[in-house]
């Protein structure tokens, strides 16, 4: 599967080659901040960018709801999307009509439309690609950053680790994972992950109450931490049995000799909350039947401390934890 590029890759060769300097960006490109943020004067203008490369069978469904969620973790509905989709010279009309049935059942879920975009056959593929971009506006300004985490913050994580990477796996690699003795039940409630990936919902209802929310994708779940406690400038406490994983994650993961806490992780939400609002928080997701735990806290040094039964069992410091 994919991988993200570095913090000093992205600081030496990505952030400091942005064009003119315009100062309506309130928040441009910067590592671990999930989209843009333009100030239109008595509104903000959200817009983020996110590829699908790593599935196949659901890259329509995926390819809507992960960029959605980089808008909806801003605090701010995901309104418009736009749409490159680059297909291999093979593929069939019967394959273009899924894919955008795909897409067309995503927006309407999450309340968007397709906007625009640009779809063609191309070359040197062997499988379709899509990128995607949804669009927001936030119209009372109050805007949801990854750099928001505060000390002793608590951090929470809703559903699950490893849930879109788990669906991908056993729907992209059901036979691989038939012959290592996987059933076809683990299997089957694995792709069902994929109906999970959307943190629309719960992003928005929790918005007003976090300091700082944030959808680990690449990297999965450990990523995504090390993502906000960087943006942050501060260090996370995280207690390892504490953090959701899901028998079939766990179940497949074994089989295929994979970290289920750097598996890519859409539809999982961190959220960093302040200690006066998470009885708050917890509240909303019971009533609206959403799994989570409160996997951690926010730390003033540096790095991530992992505890496991109390103890300290792993440090991980620098800018790029994984």
């Amino acid at each position: 599967m994919s991988r993200k590029l570095s913090p000093n890759l992205l600081e030496k060769y990505i952030f400091n080659r942005i064009g003119i300097a315009d100062p309506s960006v309130i928040l441009g490109p910067r590592y671990g901040e999930d989209a843009a943020i333009i100030d239109l004067d008595d509104k903000y203008l959200v817009i983020h960018t996110d590829p699908i490369t790593g599935a196949v069978k659901n890259i329509g469904w995926l390819a809507v709801n992960i960029v959605s969620n980089d808008i909806a973790v801003r605090g701010v509905k995901p309104r418009w999307i736009l749409l490159t989709i680059l297909l291999p010279m093979h593929f069939s009309e019967k394959e273009i009509d899924i894919i955008t049935r795909q897409i067309d059942k995503a927006a309407r879920e999450i309340g968007a439309m397709i906007i625009g975009g640009h779809t063609e056959f191309t070359i040197d593929i062997d499988r379709p690609i899509i990128s995607a971009t949804a669009i927001g506006i936030a119209l009372d300004k109050r805007i949801v950053k990854t750099c928001g985490m505060r000390e002793n913050d608590y951090i929470l994580m809703t559903k699950g680790a490893g849930l879109e990477g788990t669906s991908i796996l056993a729907t992209d690699f059901e036979e691989k994972l038939l012959e290592k003795g996987v059933s076809e039940k683990v299997i089957l409630n694995a792709k069902n992950f994929i109906r999970e990936i959307s943190v629309v919902r719960e992003a928005l209802l929790l918005a007003r109450y976090v300091n700082s929310m944030h959808d680990p994708t690449e990297g999965g779940v450990l990523n995504g931490l090390a993502e906000m406690a960087y943006a942050s400038n501060m260090g996370i406490d995280l207690w390892l049995d504490k953090v959701l994983i899901r028998d079939e994650t766990k179940i497949i993961c074994e089989k295929l000799g994979i970290n289920p806490l750097r598996l890519i992780s859409s539809g999982t939400l961190l959220a960093s909350i302040p200690s006066e609002n998470i009885n708050k928080v917890c509240s909303i997701l019971d009533r609206e039947r959403i799994s989570y735990s409160i996997i951690g806290k926010v730390r003033r040094n540096k790095g991530i401390r992992i505890y496991r039964d109390g103890k300290i069992i792993q440090v991980l410091e620098g800018k790029y934890y994984t």
